[in-house]
């Protein structure tokens, strides 16, 4: 098998362990194989290919599109070393508010899946780093994009970083979750 499938504290997060053949010529490994990846329960239609560079310290995130256009997230990271983060956003979940982070390097080779239903972020720990990530269900909406504070005291994530990250403006003015759930309930925030 080309693959481990690891369950992680939130049995819908998986860490995808490819096996990698390697020599003094260099590497080959399979990144994805659709039955071996529906053999371990990730059955889904991948819709779009991401590719994201940016510097050390950079911290993107929590982001997700709004129902009905979720998206599931299968995350690699091919140059320098990230901590992926994936956070429960599903109300009715016994998981709701529990993140789960990893360490996803171009060394470790690890992927994270990350089902619809949560919201996900990373990290950068190393300049010049690259991840790219398959999109499943849904290509990406600009009308139902979303996002929750990268830092919102109820989620609690530890970041491995002292001080803080670089963020986008749109990180910066995200919402707690709180706040985010009330908006998408209909009541007033």
């Amino acid at each position: 098998m080309p693959f481990e499938f690891i369950k992680t504290e939130i049995p819908e997060i998986i860490i995808v362990k490819p096996k990698v053949f390697g020599d003094k010529r260099g590497f080959f490994m399979e990144s994805y194989k659709k039955s071996e990846f529906e053999k371990a329960g990730i059955s889904t239609n991948f819709v779009q290919d991401n590719h994201s560079k940016s510097a050390k310290y950079v911290l993107r995130g929590l982001h997700f599109q709004k129902e009905p256009f979720g998206q599931g997230k299968l995350v690699r990271c091919i140059r320098g070393k990230v901590f992926d983060v994936a956070v429960d956003i599903r109300e009715n979940s016994p998981t709701f508010k529990r993140w789960v982070g990893f360490e996803l390097s171009e060394e470790n080779k690890l992927m994270l899946w990350i089902p619809r239903g949560f919201a996900h972020g990373f990290l950068t720990l190393t300049e010049n780093t690259e991840i790219i990530y398959k999109v499943s269900d849904n290509e990406y909406a600009p009308d139902y994009e979303a996002s929750i504070r990268w830092n919102d005291p109820n989620i609690g994530i530890k970041w491995p970083i002292k001080g803080e990250p670089i963020l986008s403006e749109k990180d910066k003015e995200a919402p707690l979750l709180a706040k985010w759930l009330k908006r998408k309930n209909g009541v007033e925030a």
